[in-house]
């Protein structure tokens, strides 16, 4: 499940952020924005998705996507919700074009502002320059 996720998320860096980038397995301690998406996949199993961003991550999410160079708290709030829903929506059609591990999504939401410290399965970690964005995933049920 994870690795379409994880596809999805490399194809907006590729597709929407137009940089460099390179996948690692090295946790932050920064302040992050963190939100959440679940999803259900087709055998019942619930999961949710995190994406814990830096702030500098999402204000460069902010200023491909609305020109904003110093985006407020809310704007940054609001590209996190819709970054989390483009890539685990994408990772969807991922699925079901390859008709296997399909799942349906859920409305993201704002977890906090704050150091990520939630407990997750899986993880994989997105450096844009100095910009990054951790995402990961753990089973509800």
């Amino acid at each position: 499940m994870l690795e379409n996720i994880i596809i999805a998320l490399e194809n907006f860096c590729i597709h929407q952020i137009r940089e460099e980038y390179k996948l690692t397995q090295t946790l932050f301690d920064e302040i992050t924005i963190n939100v959440y998406i679940d999803i259900e996949t087709e055998d019942m199993k619930n999961y949710r998705v995190y994406l814990a961003s830096d702030l500098k991550f999402m204000q460069r999410i902010s200023y491909l996507f609305l020109e904003e160079e110093l985006s407020n708290e809310q704007t940054l709030i609001d590209m996190a919700l819709e970054t989390a829903n483009l890539i685990v929506g994408s990772a969807k059609v991922i699925s079901e074009d390859e008709n296997k591990n399909l799942f349906t999504i859920k409305t993201p939401h704002l977890i906090n502002i704050d150091k990520f410290n939630l407990e997750y399965s899986e993880f994989s970690v997105i450096e844009v320059g100095d910009d990054k964005l951790l995402l990961s995933i753990k089973e509800l049920s």
